[in-house]
């Protein structure tokens, strides 16, 4: 009965992170270990056939796609997948920055979670364009009665409370077709969250967020800017080109077909020209009996350096509009580059020269478990990885509510023999006293979650809207 026990609690620890890309789509099914790494448990691959550039333009086509991800996670882990964490990108996204400030009723009691929950909030009633909806509000820095550059103001006096916020905005039908995939997939909505957010999360290290540093992940058909300074998110962008627009500049200029485009870009692709020699080529196969086409390897790296050349100063663009080059803030010490486009020779080189700042390839593998699969430590499934660990943080946090209850007798066994069990026995002994004391311990637990989830409740509501819609 124990070891079915431990099974069941087994199951209650997975989490699935799920990343609608527009080249692929992929399940991550996992779990944290004992010493706090990920441990993949399952993992599906399929063909994205109904995305474009991170929307969804064929609800079909994402389904079966969708499903066919999900049944692959599903047999190689031996799990049932019921709730994902998507991740949301796609040119639809856009951000602003914009500051608020509310005005304390009491100035005499110190500022809590509650006066920070009711500014953010205050944030997400701000009216945007017709059909866009905020994502995420990222609070940059807080002023207290003037005072400013506070990072925490919970614990502090005053009565003006007014911060600094990033905020990220999307299109609601675009993240209602997400939605509607989700459901008719057979699957559960848990949470939705911005996909360069949980890139960086799975890539950079607490020092380079700290130090200043500018994310970028170029996907197949967008690549996603977010940059961190002081451990906060300050700056996040979508830039509508990708590694598919890499491969249609392929197909175009050597007048081949896509799936040959690909192939040549993967194996013989340089984003640096100089690299290779005139007398270098390679030989793709006719079609239908055509004798073969020999192609240029210096050819073929000049039409990828051109798009790469266009992709990465449209990035830096964003990066100087952040104020890199203010003199009197050196704001960004380097560059992480990730996804699949990531990847390509000499690309490293390249964003080196355009931005004159260092650069690395950013490697998922340091949140990961030793024994880990190498393909998943490949910066293609840092996205993947980044989604895994917002849902099983978001799966922690929902957690203990339910947790006391399945036991609660070794919590009264506990309560007589040791001191370490104190906060079990304390619930369970609260959840059978009086409904007024189960009150007063569960009070604070909604607010705490609330300001998380803002963004949740809106989820809530439009998959409402999806039931109410059959």
């Amino acid at each position: 009965m124990f070891a079915q026990k431990n099974k069941f609690m087994e199951a209650q620890n997975i989490s699935v992170g799920l990343d609608i890309g527009t080249t692929k789509i992929v399940a991550m099914i996992g779990r944290k270990n004992e010493y706090d790494k990920l441990e993949i448990l399952g993992i599906g691959k399929s063909k994205s056939l109904g995305v474009h550039r991170g929307v969804v333009n064929n609800i079909t086509q994402t389904i079966q796609s969708i499903q066919q991800a999900v049944e692959e996670a599903e047999s190689i882990s031996g799990e049932k997948i019921k709730s994902v964490v998507v991740g949301i990108a796609g040119q639809h996204i856009r951000s602003l920055h914009h500051s608020d400030y509310i005005t304390r009723t009491n100035p005499e009691k110190v500022i809590d979670e509650s006066d920070i929950e009711l500014l953010i909030n205050q944030v997400y009633k701000l009216v945007m364009l017709p059909g866009e909806e905020i994502i995420h509000v990222l609070p940059q820095e807080y002023k207290v009665d003037g005072q400013s550059e506070i990072k925490t103001p919970i614990g502090m006096y005053g009565g003006r409370l007014e911060a600094n916020f990033h905020v990220v905005v999307g299109q609601v039908s675009s993240i209602r077709n997400i939605g509607r995939c989700i459901k008719s997939s057979g699957l559960d909505l848990s949470d939705i969250t911005l996909e360069p957010v949980a890139s960086a999360n799975a890539v950079l290290s607490q020092e380079e967020k700290e130090a200043g540093v500018a994310m970028i992940d170029i996907g197949g058909g967008t690549t996603d800017l977010a940059i961190f300074k002081d451990g906060i998110i300050r700056h996040t962008a979508v830039i509508p080109f990708g590694g598919n627009v890499i491969t249609e500049d392929i197909k175009d200029g050597c007048s081949i077909i896509e799936k040959q485009a690909e192939l040549l870009k993967m194996k013989f692709g340089s984003a640096w020209p100089g690299e290779n020699k005139d007398n270098e080529i390679v030989s793709i196969p006719g079609l239908r009996g055509r004798d073969p086409k020999e192609i240029t390897l210096k050819n073929l790296s000049k039409i990828i350096n051109a798009r790469v050349v266009e992709i990465i100063e449209q990035v830096f663009v964003e990066i100087k509009n952040y104020g890199h080059e203010d003199p009197r803030k050196k704001l960004i010490a380097g560059i992480v580059l990730t996804g699949g486009g990531s990847q390509l020779k000499h690309i490293k080189q390249l964003v080196e020269y355009i931005t004159g700042m260092d650069t690395r390839i950013g490697y998922p593998n340091e949140h990961l478990a030793g024994d880990s699969n190498e393909e998943i430590t490949s910066p293609v499934y840092a996205t993947a990885v980044g989604l895994l660990m917002h849902a099983i943080q978001k799966d922690r946090k929902n957690r203990p509510e339910i947790q006391p209850m399945t036991d609660p007798s070794v919590g009264q066994e506990q309560l007589s023999s040791s001191t370490e069990g104190d906060d079990l026995p304390a619930e369970a002994i609260d959840a059978t006293a009086s409904p007024e004391s189960n009150q007063e311990t569960a009070a604070p637990k909604p607010e705490k979650k609330e300001r998380k989830s803002t963004f949740d409740s809106w989820i809530e509501r439009f998959i409402t809207f999806l039931n109410d819609a059959e």
